[in-house]
């Protein structure tokens, strides 16, 4: 019986194209690929875990929030995982955007405060093929990530170079999206198939947990995604440890790393008091504490992205030289 309730008639909302759009971001904004002082002791002894991991097969996984992609530091991330430093890299929904909007226009982000007035806000036709490819990803069950990363490689975008999607396509290496329905601007759009959104991101939850399933001796990085990071990795944890007990395994030996702008308690691996408003920032109970409790080590570094981010590659790099 369909429900009793009406719902919104997306047939009525009218879609203005990209190029009437102001940008807040272009291709200025992403950094070069060049070394820099690496002012973080801690950044050279997660350099360190990273290749002792990847020799032994573990492995090593970078979460990030979409700000990443908007400070710039895609060449980076790119180099890394051409490195091999990473074996997967998983965004939000948002990330997805920014990443198809900078390879096929060279340029990303608007003004909320401008377009929302009249109701434009996020209903840009360009960005709504995001949809189409989607709803096909669900018929040849692949997985979002994988999915956009392809269509962007594949069709030669004008700046592909910087697209992490498809750096991650061509390289084989998981780029798993993980959305919120209703968090993003392509769900306003006529063309989303909410069925389809789901099947892909839950096929990337699905992949993501199964490469927890080697993170015994391996390296989880957060960088700047405070609910989507942490309550994503914590239950495909729960999942691999799930299947690891019964198999006489363990995944409790790994190094975890949040990196982001909250000014934590020097003593973060302690869990946070419950009346403390921090306590609600889930990277620390989640990351830093309750998923290393039972042999694994956490360090914390605020930091903005595009410092912390060329620090690392940078300590990784300088790896090679040895």
């Amino acid at each position: 019986m369909p429900s009793l309730f009406q719902q919104f008639d997306r047939s009525r909302l009218k879609l203005s194209s990209l190029d009437e759009r102001k940008h807040n971001l272009d291709v200025s904004v992403i950094l070069p690929l060049a070394s820099v002082p690496v002012l973080e002791q801690t950044l050279i002894t997660i350099s360190n875990r990273l290749k002792a991991a990847r020799q032994r097969g573990k492995s090593n996984i970078l979460m990030m929030g979409a700000h990443v992609l908007r400070s710039g530091v895609q060449r980076y991330l790119i180099d890394l995982m051409e490195q091999g430093a990473l074996s997967c890299i998983a965004m939000n929904g948002a990330g997805v955007i920014h990443d198809f909007e900078f390879a096929s226009i060279g340029a990303t982000t608007e003004s909320v405060a401008y377009y929302i007035r009249d109701g434009r806000f996020g209903l840009w036709k360009e960005t709504g093929r995001i949809n189409e490819i989607i709803s096909q990803a669900a018929v040849e069950e692949l997985g979002l990530g994988e999915a956009i990363g392809k269509v962007i490689e594949k069709e030669n975008f004008p700046h592909r170079d910087i697209s992490v999607l498809a750096a991650a396509y061509r390289l084989g290496i998981p780029a798993t999206v993980h959305v919120g329905i209703g968090y993003d601007i392509i769900h306003e759009m006529p063309n989303c198939d909410g069925a389809a959104l789901g099947a892909t991101s839950y096929r990337d939850f699905l992949i993501f947990a199964q490469i927890l399933e080697k993170l015994e001796g391996g390296v989880l990085m957060n960088f700047g995604t405070a609910i989507m990071g942490p309550e994503v990795y914590l239950k495909a944890l729960s999942m691999a440890r799930n299947v690891a007990a019964q198999e006489n395994r363990e995944i409790h030996h790994f190094t975890s790393l949040v990196c982001d702008l909250v000014s934590l308690p020097p003593k973060y691996s302690l869990e946070p008091d419950p009346n403390n408003p921090i306590y609600y920032f889930r990277p620390w109970k989640t990351i830093l504490v309750r998923t290393v409790a039972d042999g694994g080590e956490s360090f914390y570094l605020q930091g903005r992205h595009n410092e912390t981010i060329p620090q690392l590659w940078t300590a990784v790099d300088r790896q090679k030289k040895i």
